[in-house]
């Protein structure tokens, strides 16, 4: 894709904006974040964590509820809620 053609790719508009950009853009805009005033979700442990840790696997079970917990609230934002 050399010079920003037209491809039929998925980042292909991106690149598209970069070779436009080029000579006039500063800094890294694929390196940015989106902004946003949304606080990044963390799940805290009780214990730090070691390379030798033997509840990996509580951990890991935390961190899957914890993600599962935040799809069903996207979830439940996309679906229209049915009061009587």
């Amino acid at each position: 894709m050399a010079g920003g053609g037209s491809g039929k790719g998925l980042y292909d508009h991106l690149y598209k904006r970069f070779f436009d950009q080029r000579d006039t853009h500063e800094g890294y805009s694929f390196q940015e974040p989106p902004g946003g005033s949304a606080a990044i979700p963390t799940v805290t442990f009780d214990e730090k964590l070691e390379w030798w840790t033997w509840n990996r696997w509580k951990r890991r079970k935390k961190i899957l509820a914890e993600r599962d917990r935040l799809q069903q609230d996207i979830l439940q934002i996309k679906k229209p809620t049915q009061s009587k």
